[in-house]
């Protein structure tokens, strides 16, 4: 799968989110701070995996209907990826 650069623009993103974390507990900041933080950076990981798999969903079930394959056994497995994320 080719990632695009909206995908790898969010993920730099999350690794500044992380840096700035690991900033925040050198400094000794406030737990609260610090997980919350870490919330928004799980979470925005979240929402990246979810667009990838959709993405790649989305260009799979293309493929497969182009060659008249059935597309029910890549739809389960792509919601199994993203229960697995959770």
């Amino acid at each position: 799968m080719k990632y695009d650069e909206k995908v790898m623009n969010r993920m730099k993103r999350i690794e500044g989110q992380v840096r700035g974390l690991i900033k925040m507990m050198e400094e000794q900041k406030d737990c609260k701070n610090v997980v919350a933080q870490m919330s928004a950076a799980r979470n925005a990981l979240d929402r990246t995996a979810a667009l990838i798999v959709s993405t790649n969903l989305e260009q799979c079930i293309r493929e497969e209907k182009e060659n008249g394959e059935n597309t029910e056994e890549l739809i389960k497995e792509a919601v199994n990826l993203l229960v697995k994320s959770r």
